[in-house]
């Protein structure tokens, strides 16, 4: 495999946890997951030799990891600017994404994630609508992360 698309609760997850896990129970967007979630994370990204990211979940992710207060915030931004710098980003453009039969529910940057995921390049997800969108083209394309949660 070369790598997995992480989903935009997840990067947020990867972001805030590889600052700091004592700032996961702190911080607002993370409230249902635990240090432990975050542990299950990086084990499954050792596993990969790539993170691909895509500008839409980048963007979210940086609105909603800033969304803390000071001095956190800001070792929250330099944690995401090292991740992207870490990360391959592919871009797909706004008219293909919104395209995708899934863009209406989904909304941008989840249709965005469907026109990139492959087997190769799984989706890593918590979003369960998310997850049976990817694999309705195809199981491999999708990992569902409640699944090793619940091990």
């Amino acid at each position: 495999m070369a790598g997995y698309f992480l989903d935009t609760n997840l990067f947020v997850l990867l972001v805030v946890g590889s600052v700091g896990r004592d700032l996961i129970s702190k911080h607002r967007r993370l409230e249902h997951y635990s240090p432990e979630d975050y542990d299950i994370l990086s084990e499954l990204l050792e596993d990969a030799d790539q993170l691909f990211v895509t500008p839409n979940t980048l963007t979210e992710t940086s609105n909603l990891v800033s969304q803390h207060g000071e001095p956190e915030r800001s070792l929250l931004m330099r944690g995401l600017q090292y991740l992207i710098h870490e990360s391959q980003e592919i871009v797909v453009a706004s008219t293909e994404a919104s395209s995708n039969a899934k863009f209406e529910r989904l909304g941008l940057t989840d249709a965005a994630l469907l026109e990139t995921i492959t087997a190769d390049t799984p989706l890593l997800t918590v979003d369960f609508s998310l997850y049976l969108a990817a694999i309705e083209s195809g199981e491999e394309r999708a990992v569902n992360f409640t699944r090793f949660r619940n091990l």
